[in-house]
């Protein structure tokens, strides 16, 4: 046999090897671990809502706006207008799934405070952003879904709204459920 055949089938064979090693893939920063256990509360206080039919009574107002990697929100009017950061009380429940309510699957929780011009606000050792809600600082946090960004990032790219057609036209250039917020706030 000679040894280009030999050379080739080598060279084939090395290729192939190299190609089956994978880069490692750039994670999100892990949180503070004692975030975890600083969590604990809003597990405790959201994780009966993972059946949504109890969210509504509880006074978490529904929306049918499902924001693109991030879900339908469902606001507590009575802990955003209390304007404190409690670890047991977000503001927000994050669900994903069908347009028909009783399909949603609950994916996180978004804690929501108004800027009213005061220094954004600190939980589990994470400044809250004021990008994602004009007007409004905010903390998302993906407990009940894995978030390859992070367990804190803003968006989540696992989080599907739909496949719902939208409506022909639309009048407002925000969902639903911002607008309504400055409603909830002065009420």
């Amino acid at each position: 046999m000679s040894s280009r055949p030999l050379k080739a089938a080598i060279t084939m064979a090395i290729a192939g090897a190299l190609s089956l090693t994978a880069a490692p893939a750039q994670a999100a920063p892990e949180p503070d671990p004692l975030a975890w256990v600083d969590l604990v509360p809003a597990y405790t206080t959201t994780g009966k809502y993972s059946y949504e039919p109890l969210a509504p009574p509880d006074g978490w107002a529904r929306t049918n706006d499902c924001v693109p990697e991030m879900g339908y929100h469902y606001v507590n009017a009575e802990y955003l207008a209390d304007a404190v950061v409690d670890p047991a009380k977000p503001e927000a429940l994050l669900y994903e799934g069908g347009s028909d309510a009783d399909d949603r699957d609950l994916v996180g929780v978004e804690w929501i405070v108004k800027n009213t011009g005061q220094a954004a606000p600190v939980l589990f050792g994470e400044t809250f952003s004021s990008t994602a809600l004009a007007g409004y600082y905010t903390l998302h946090a993906w407990i009940y879904k894995n978030n390859p960004d992070g367990l804190f990032a803003a968006l989540n790219p696992t989080v599907q709204c739909s496949a719902a057609p939208a409506p022909a036209t639309t009048t407002a250039a925000v969902p639903d459920w911002v607008t309504d917020l400055d409603a909830l706030w002065t009420s």
